[in-house]
């Protein structure tokens, strides 16, 4: 009786004999039909940092690896402000990635702004020779669908030019149903596979084929571009800036988050 979907689950047969399973360290039940949300993974991923002694600072501040300890709706998604526990709290996106100065507990949160445009960049090892490009764009389209179970409606390019390739995922709320899996999740997954770290049960490494040939990723990189501005950034910075995207790159094996702004300068008239 195993969740194949969360490896961070403990499952036992329910009085009929259905394997039931909860998220490590809650009573949070878990379908294990689907992916697993990401604000629930990072609540079990914590748990297990603090069992493991490998959490230095407890309920302190998130780490290089941007986990912190998140509350979450019932339903699974990011509560548009954050405390990690402590007197210091911020809002965040459906990512679950902080948008907003950090204040105290009296930190207004007035919605939870979607992160509603995700560019993936990868950069494969080198080879004698490229791939092709429709075949990398067949193999990746068929890994998110399959290994994800993300609709292919919600990838909308992939574009390769060897080494480097790029996928384009976008999803509004106005077209997203219930039964769809969210590419912030499907991001957070693919993410821990390329970092050898997989949340399947199986904690199978991630092998992508072209064609029978294997692509191996050696660099990632992250963009998550909200459907609204970072607001921290308008109070501090001029006034021209249109467009913040959150960064998170990943690179031999290790995660670093970082947050840039794109400034997008108004033409003057």
């Amino acid at each position: 009786c195993t969740c194949a979907t969360n490896k961070w689950t403990v499952c036992a047969p329910d009085g009929s004999g259905n394997c039931t399973c909860t998220l490590v360290g809650s009573n949070h039940k878990v379908d294990c039909s689907t992916l697993t949300s990401k604000c629930w993974l990072m609540k079990a991923e914590m748990v297990l940092l603090k069992e493991k002694c490998f959490w230095g600072r407890p309920h302190g501040l998130a780490g290089d690896n941007g986990i912190y300890n998140p509350d979450c709706e019932d339903s699974g998604t990011f509560k548009a402000k954050q405390c990690n526990h402590t007197s210091t709290c911020w809002c965040v996106n459906t990512a679950g990635l902080r948008r907003t100065n950090k204040g105290d507990k009296s930190l207004s949160c007035s919605e939870l702004v979607r992160t509603s445009w995700i560019h993936i960049e990868l950069k494969h090892k080198k080879r004698s020779s490229a791939f092709e490009g429709p075949d990398v764009a067949n193999a990746l389209k068929h890994l998110f669908e399959s290994r994800y179970k993300l609709h292919p409606k919600y990838i909308t390019a992939i574009k390769y030019d060897s080494p480097l390739i790029q996928i384009y995922l976008n999803q509004e709320d106005s077209e997203k149903s219930r039964c769809d899996v969210d590419i912030a999740d499907v991001t957070y997954y693919f993410e821990k596979d390329v970092k050898d770290d997989s949340l399947f049960h199986s904690n199978s490494t991630l092998n992508i084929s072209v064609n029978g040939d294997a692509l191996d990723i050696e660099k990632l990189q992250i963009y998550y571009i909200d459907e609204k501005p970072l607001e921290f950034y308008m109070r501090q910075l001029a006034s021209g800036i249109s467009a913040v995207v959150t960064v998170v790159t990943v690179m031999a094996g290790f995660g670093i988050s970082l947050l840039v702004v794109l400034m997008l300068l108004r033409r003057r008239r």
